[in-house]
């Protein structure tokens, strides 16, 4: 997989606002898929040794069956302080490491994390698809910024997630009876193609498939 090195990682906050200011620009909301999709990646985080080792973990299924086809995992020091709203800097780098160990490559990338649901419209997914020229999905667990009207408790029933005026993303129920979870466009995806492509990942659970595999191997479950 060809990665996009555009600025060094060892930062601080400041600089890190910079890069997302200037970056943020270059985020595309439009569909820019290969189509069929083929395959569907998830990515996510662990922590080793009090977090001081990243370890971030690689799924990729085929699509639309989700039959897992190929893993990967990367370590390396972690480099940057946990602060919301910046969690690309930390977790990027040893995301990169195992994205660049691959040999299937999938067509949209799913983030455990923010996409442009995002305070400066920068978060990981976004980040990450600029930095491997590749579609993108934001798919977090919890809310950063915005605000939302009541989600009806019927599997993909959604509202839209505002932010200063502006539909950031969707609030998406997977699942009857549990929390919904924060969907939003990373890079080269439109948000009803990434609330469909979320759906489609997801099965019985809460969280897409993608997410789920990837988890289990970030956390060493």
């Amino acid at each position: 997989m060809k990665i996009y090195q555009r600025h060094t990682w060892s930062l601080t906050v400041d600089e890190a606002i910079k890069i997302q200011e200037k970056l943020k620009d270059e985020v595309i909301t439009e569909d820019k898929l290969k189509e069929p999709v083929q395959y569907v990646a998830g990515v996510d985080m662990g922590f080793e040794a009090d977090g001081t080792i990243s370890r971030a973990a690689v799924a990729v299924l085929s699509f639309p069956d989700l039959q897992l086809q190929e893993t990967s995992l990367a370590r390396r020091p972690t480099t940057f302080p946990y602060i919301p709203g910046f969690l690309s800097f930390r977790e990027i780098p040893a995301v990169l490491d195992a994205l660049e160990k691959i040999k299937t490559i999938p067509d949209i990338i799913l983030c455990d994390g923010q996409g442009i649901a995002h305070p400066r419209r920068f978060g990981i997914a976004c980040h990450l698809g600029l930095l491997v020229d590749m579609p993108t999905i934001g798919v977090a667990k919890s809310l950063l910024v915005g605000k939302h009207q009541e989600i009806p408790d019927i599997r993909s029933s959604w509202q839209p997630l505002i932010h200063r005026g502006e539909t950031i993303g969707a609030v998406l129920r997977t699942r009857v009876g549990v929390k919904p979870i924060y969907v939003s466009s990373g890079h080269k995806v439109s948000l009803p193609t990434a609330i469909d492509y979320v759906l489609r990942c997801t099965t019985k659970y809460r969280l897409p498939e993608t997410t789920r595999v990837a988890d289990k191997l970030a956390s060493n479950k």
